[in-house]
């Protein structure tokens, strides 16, 4: 009996070029497995073009809530952000996407998976160690690192294989950014972006909004809610967590919000340069951090921070499905118990401005930060706290006059 493989399908040319290559080199019977979360118009013609390849199956799966409520959310809450810039937007879609594989794998009784990442970026990772941690058993296929079978090193080698083996579909050998878009963002590589010295050139490369200077001269005041750390509404209007995200990229493509060029350190250990565009999940990480600010305490703000970091590093790492990941997860949540309530910004030219914040669970006391004394704060108890608070200092100080005085003596 034919033995069968799962295909990462996007659709696009290295995916296409891999359903002939698979069944050519091992004899393979290809179920392709789109998973949508969110790239829109890409997923068109799917089906015909799967078939036309020689594919067996096409199951095209509608993961986006599951991506925005599983994936998306836990890192928001957490505010984690790679190297201080990078939202994740690829990173945490791996792991959704090797899950769901897996479930189709199961279910087709496949033995194998195959992706069609490069050897030199970081989605190979994330998949294979999605797939090792749910099912070891399972067989992974890299075409890209397979360089004694693999031997297609460009488009245009791609494209002249696919006619060779009667596949004759729309592809050209542009030259085009390398793209990767789901609702949470769209990241862009390759042509002028491979030298860091050059400028984005914004008007050729933007998809979801517009640069700062083409956005409108008039701000735009917008209203959210919140409910233990998870968005609720946008100006008024109840939504699920997918669709306030759509929302959010709206009205911050309009306005030139998240739009980061970025040169980070990829797993593999080089540097890459790339621009994101993460205008919805860039407004919703600092509405939830605008709530946080009123709602959580010190000591957990200042822990919270460095767990925002660590999760960063594991989610960019594809290391989702370890017990660290849902440790601190665990911790994330116990601390948006209390974060409800409702935020006000407006949006300006690539700028989110604070328009007021409220909150139930606000620490927030008026009459504690004004300047009028009021009863829960004596201004003489700072004497007593500023005396043991400096003492180490003063300690510190009163020691190194006395050495230096015994020093003089000699």
């Amino acid at each position: 009996m034919q033995e069968k493989v799962i295909l990462a399908y996007s659709g696009g040319l290295d995916t296409t070029a891999i359903i002939p290559w698979l069944q050519e080199n091992f004899g393979y019977d290809v179920v392709c497995c789109c998973i949508d979360c969110g790239q829109g118009n890409e997923l068109d013609g799917l089906e015909e073009r799967a078939k036309l390849s020689g594919a067996s199956k096409l199951y095209i799966e509608d993961l986006v809530d599951d991506f925005c409520d599983n994936y998306i959310m836990p890192c928001v809450k957490a505010n984690a952000v790679y190297e201080n810039k990078y939202l994740l937007g690829t990173s945490m879609a791996r792991p959704a996407i090797a899950k769901r594989l897996v479930e189709i794998a199961r279910k087709e009784g496949a033995t194998a998976i195959c992706h069609g990442a490069t050897g030199k970026g970081n989605d190979q990772i994330r998949f294979e160690l999605g797939i090792k941690a749910l099912a070891p058993d399972l067989k992974i296929i890299a075409p890209w690192r397979m360089t004694d079978v693999w031997t297609m090193q460009s488009r245009e080698d791609e494209i002249e294989y696919c006619k060779q083996h009667g596949i004759h579909l729309p592809f050209s050998a542009d030259n085009s950014y390398s793209r990767d878009r789901n609702l949470w963002h769209i990241s862009h590589e390759g042509l002028e972006l491979e030298d860091p010295a050059q400028e984005p050139n914004y008007d050729h490369l933007l998809v979801l909004g517009v640069r700062p200077e083409k956005a409108p001269d008039e701000g735009e005041y917008v209203t959210m809610t919140f409910e233990k750390g998870i968005p609720t509404s946008v100006n008024g209007e109840a939504m699920k967590v997918s669709d306030v995200i759509r929302k959010l990229n709206e009205l911050g493509g309009r306005h030139g919000i998240g739009i980061v060029d970025i040169v980070e350190n990829r797993v593999v250990g080089m540097k890459s340069r790339g621009v994101y565009e993460t205008p919805g999940g860039t407004i919703l990480m600092e509405a939830h951090q605008q709530l946080e600010e009123l709602v959580l305490d010190r000591a957990t703000m200042e822990v919270k921070r460095d767990m925002a970091g660590k999760l960063a590093q594991i989610v960019y790492e594809g290391k989702w499905f370890t017990p660290l990941r849902e440790a601190i997860g665990a911790f994330i949540d116990s601390t948006q118990e209390y974060v409800t309530g409702e935020v006000k910004f407006k949006l300006y030219k690539g700028n989110i401005i604070k328009a007021g914040t409220t909150s139930p669970y606000s620490l927030y006391s008026e009459s504690l930060a004004s300047f009028t004394t009021g009863d829960l704060y004596d201004h003489h108890d700072a004497d007593g706290f500023i005396t043991l608070f400096g003492l180490p200092l003063k300690v510190r100080a009163m020691k190194m006059a006395e050495l230096e005085a015994a020093e003089t003596e000699k």
